[in-house]
């Protein structure tokens, strides 16, 4: 009976994504395809797999929660951490989220991410999941699966994805199990200095107190076409980092005019500068990369596909394509494995179907086929001479600092139809 009941309640649930009942409904068991129940005290397990582009069964949904309901009386609860740990599952917070335990779903396709030691002995994880355009619910199911994968490095944005990120912390995740990364909002055009400082501290209460946290790992600072307002924001930073509000400091799309300006009266220089770096632009990305290295500032690339948009020429690529079939490995895991292999940190979206202001469009399918995949880019390696020819691209090219602002050039310019 206790089998029957594992069959009729738990294999609807695992190939068709239902929940319902006293299933173990981590995200990542979803993600896997394998699930676990416990009925009347004893354990079963029940794996699946679900094709990236099947569709939901509704029938079949529907039959898991009739099973569930004549099975299962309890409510749902998710596993606790030894539950976990004793069936082979992901660990939670408890155990260290995204670390791995022995037997997981995910086992076998990552390795430790790895991390660079910022200033003041910060270990910062060198692979980050990039969260931007995705909603709340699409954050913190991303969030989840990227913990799971071993992915603990979180790189969010100011309302929608941060309260995605504040759900995960609510539903019992140790904000300590991973690392945090935010961004300051860019001041208006015409802000004061003074009004500057003062939008720095007001966004970080109103972040925390929405994070239900009371620190975060790094704060970035986005530039201002007016260098006093860039310095007086820059000068909030660093007391927020003396008052044990964030552990580091960086810059986003700060040119080398922008970054100069920073570093006229910094305290404490930028431990990163965030900017875009794809194939096609070199590894320097036009000298901004030496520049910033020159001064201890560090590359944390983003847009390692392109942006706004994924760039065809650039996953059309027959180098990328000849590297990728040697290794059987996709154009997209090779403009990644590009990025990180070149000595930079990089925050990945967790799919390729995305554009300006939108994420995957359908993301229950693609944000988890996508995370599996950026996890696997300490997997493997390319040779110095495959490395070489990609560094050797001229195109498709790229401005680093595409969306700073009108202080830096080449910027991106938003227009509205």
């Amino acid at each position: 009976p206790t089998l029957l009941a594992c069959l009729l309640l738990v294999v609807p649930a695992a190939c068709f994504h239902l929940t319902t009942g006293v299933v173990h409904n981590h995200p990542a068991f979803l993600s896997s395809g394998r699930l676990y129940a416990t009925l009347n005290g004893k354990r079963c397990t029940i794996s699946c797999h679900l094709e990236s582009d099947s569709l939901v069964d509704r029938r079949a949904a529907l039959l898991g929660a009739v099973a569930a309901s004549v099975f299962v009386s309890s409510k749902p609860r998710p596993a606790s951490a030894q539950e976990l740990v004793d069936f082979g599952g992901l660990g939670t917070a408890a155990q260290g989220m995204g670390k791995g335990v022995v037997g997981a779903p995910w086992e076998g396709i990552r390795k430790p991410v790895p991390t660079w030691k910022l200033e003041g002995g910060v270990e910062m994880p060198t692979l980050a999941l990039n969260t931007v355009a995705l909603g709340v619910e699409d954050t913190a199911r991303a969030v989840s699966l990227a913990l799971a994968t071993g992915i603990s490095h979180i790189d969010f944005h100011p309302g929608v994805e941060r309260d995605g990120v504040a759900k995960v912390i609510a539903s019992g995740v140790d904000p300590k199990s991973m690392f945090l990364t935010t961004k300051i909002n860019k001041a208006p055009k015409g802000t004061s200095p003074q009004r500057g400082a003062e939008m720095v501290r007001e966004q970080i209460v109103e972040d925390f107190a929405a994070l239900g946290v009371n620190s975060v790992d790094m704060l970035m600072l986005r530039d201002s076409p007016d260098c006093n307002v860039i310095q007086a924001q820059w000068a909030a930073l660093e007391e927020a980092r003396a008052a044990g509000q964030c552990r580091a400091i960086g810059v986003i799309n700060f040119c080398e005019k922008a970054l100069g300006c920073v570093l006229q009266t910094a305290k404490v220089k930028p431990a990163v500068n965030y900017y875009m770096l794809h194939a096609g632009m070199g590894p320097d990305a036009h000298g901004l990369r030496s520049f910033g290295e020159l001064q201890g500032i560090r590359t944390f690339a983003y847009g390692a596909l392109g942006e706004p948009a994924p760039s065809e020429e650039l996953l059309s690529s027959s180098l990328l394509r000849k590297i990728g079939f040697k290794y059987k490995r996709s154009p997209v895991e090779v403009a990644l494995r590009w990025v990180v292999q070149s000595g930079v940190a990089v925050s990945v979206r967790p799919s390729a179907d995305y554009a300006l202001g939108r994420g995957p469009s359908r993301p229950g399918i693609l944000i988890r086929a996508g995370i599996k995949e950026r996890a696997s880019v300490f997997k493997w390696a390319m040779t110095d001479t495959e490395m070489a020819a990609i560094d050797a691209m001229t195109a498709p090219d790229g401005n680093p600092t595409l969306f700073s602002s009108d202080g830096c050039p080449g910027n991106f310019v938003f227009t509205s139809k």
